[in-house]
């Protein structure tokens, strides 16, 4: 009969999901994820598998446990609002935690061997679906009159990300949460904004409420 496992397995996660966060895939060792879970290199490979399939379980976590900002940024009534609180959202977990600045998917592999190539690629493919959710959510604001019929909505998703990913560079390098709230409010002074009165109504109802859904 096998031993019970002595540890708390969402404990260990949580653990090594912060670990990944701060160092990034390739910079964390074995020795750092049994040093944070307090759980040995054995018991950790019969509870996750091996090093690549635990930072998939962290990454999930993460988006589990800390990106509830999507999702309703998407909710939002306006494109203008749907990409303020995506933003805002952005800086504020990139600068939320003093030990783990940043954002775990852009920290994680940024560049690394061949060895990390199957996690690169899971994290471009992670980035993509977030980027495709704004492009779908901006292309219902077109047709429902709030974007401009000239809007791109795939460029306008490429650069909402864009500037998502810069921040969250950063936010690792040690720029404040002003620096970087400030940095969000001048990409969206570009917004398109010409869709006619009620594009201004709502930017004008957002603009007293825009503390609500803030940093």
């Amino acid at each position: 009969m096998g031993r019970h496992r002595e540890f708390c397995v969402e404990k260990a996660l949580d653990a090594a999901l912060c670990v990944f966060w701060r160092k990034g895939y390739e910079g964390t060792s074995y020795t750092d994820l049994t040093e944070a879970t307090g759980v040995e290199r054995p018991a950790l490979y019969s509870a996750f598998g091996n090093k690549e399939a635990l930072f998939r379980r962290a990454l999930a976590r993460y988006e589990e446990r800390y990106l509830g900002y999507i999702p309703e940024a998407l909710q939002l009534p306006t494109a203008r609002q749907v990409a303020a609180h995506f933003l805002r959202g952005a800086v504020d977990l990139g600068t939320r935690y003093p030990d783990r600045t940043g954002c775990f998917g852009v920290n994680a592999v940024l560049a690394g061997s061949d060895d990390a190539e199957p996690i690169r690629q899971a994290l471009i493919e992670y980035r993509a679906t977030g980027e495709a959710a704004l492009r779908e959510r901006f292309e219902r604001a077109k047709a429902e009159g709030d974007l401009p019929e000239t809007a791109d909505c795939a460029t306008l998703a490429a650069y909402v990300m864009a500037v998502a990913h810069g921040v969250a560079v950063q936010a690792k390098a040690g720029f404040p949460r002003d620096v970087l709230q400030a940095v969000a409010e001048q990409a969206l002074a570009g917004w398109p904004t010409d869709a006619g009165p009620r594009q201004a109504a709502a930017d004008g109802s957002h603009a007293h409420g825009s503390h609500a859904h803030g940093s």
